[in-house]
């Protein structure tokens, strides 16, 4: 399978390459923290003559994410879209690790490993962005705290705006699934600006419910439905479990085909099947296990009318 994306980098993550990007995570030896004063002014905290791409940087080419985040912000008090006296606390744009493992980001990070988001954003800023500053992959304009994607089969579908580079991310997430003295770990790819962002709770909070939820409930692992399962973490996680089969389905068309890329490059090769459909519409014969993991604003109270009716356990995540 090849690791690079259409951009032409390493961005995607394999089985083969996650270990090395895990450990690419930790600093080395000499590299040294730097603490800015996160509610204090940047402008007086640093001269921005000084604040260029190798501004504290290490010898092995990493450099604090405070620093990161400053040489952003300087470049976004340049082109006026925040104020002169913009702090890293209140004025930073999101910063989405283009390689996420665990629930700790990399305090020291290195050249393409972010995807920026910020509501003001536009191209002239982001083309600065990707040029400038040697961490920063993608940029992309939109409210993190909006929806992304399609909720429902009624709405249009929303995308963040991608203005430079490349938006793709992975994420690996540790499980509780043990084979071999080790325990698993899902792979997902996506391309950040047509997915929503989740914050709380994460996706391997969720596998960690819907583990502890298996474990205390004596569920026949026959077949499962993942009723939205966007890039498919859940269904992985069923089939990884044991379960027979799981049916895959969601009625965002762009989440139906990244499933299927994420299908195998977590090498899954188990009995599954995938629709693209509202999941009201879904005609599925009786299920031992339906899972629904519907964005926070979603109204899904047919939904759940809907699960209770074709599976004998419906768990809500």
């Amino acid at each position: 399978m090849t690791q690079n994306c259409s951009c032409g980098k390493n961005c995607i993550t394999t089985k083969e390459n996650m270990a090395g990007k895990i450990a690419e995570l930790n600093p080395c030896e000499n590299c040294e923290d730097v603490a800015i004063k996160k509610f204090s002014p940047l402008n007086e905290l640093i001269d921005f003559n000084e604040l260029d791409s190798d501004y504290k940087k290490c010898k092995c080419g990493k450099r604090p994410i405070d620093i990161v985040m400053s040489h952003v912000l300087k470049i976004m008090i340049e082109e006026e879209i925040i104020p002169q006296n913009a702090t890293l606390r209140r004025h930073s744009p999101v910063p989405l690790p283009c390689f996420y493992y665990s629930t700790q980001m990399a305090q020291f990070i290195g050249k393409d490993s972010l995807v920026l988001i910020h509501p003001d954003f536009n191209k002239k800023v982001a083309k600065r962005l990707t040029d400038e500053v040697d961490e920063v992959k993608g940029v992309l304009k939109g409210n993190p705290q909006e929806v992304n994607g399609m909720i429902d089969k009624d709405c249009h579908m929303k995308n963040f705006e991608l203005l430079s580079g490349c938006g793709n991310r992975s994420d690996v997430m540790r499980t509780l699934i043990k084979n071999n003295d080790e325990m698993e770990k899902i792979i997902i790819n996506k391309d950040q600006h047509k997915y929503h962002i989740e914050v709380a709770p994460t996706t391997e909070e969720k596998l960690i419910k819907l583990h502890n939820y298996l474990e205390n409930s004596n569920i026949k692992k026959g077949t499962a439905i993942d009723g939205m399962c966007g890039n498919g973490s859940i269904g992985i996680y069923l089939l990884k479990y044991g379960f027979e089969k799981v049916i895959f389905n969601d009625v965002y068309s762009e989440a139906i085909e990244n499933l299927k890329f994420n299908l195998e490059v977590n090498e899954i090769l188990g009995n599954y099947e995938i629709y693209n459909k509202a999941f009201e519409d879904l005609e599925i014969e009786k299920c031992d296990l339906c899972v629904i993991d519907s964005y926070p604003q979603a109204d899904i109270e047919e939904i759940i009318k809907k699960a209770e009716k074709i599976a004998d356990n419906v768990l809500i995540i």
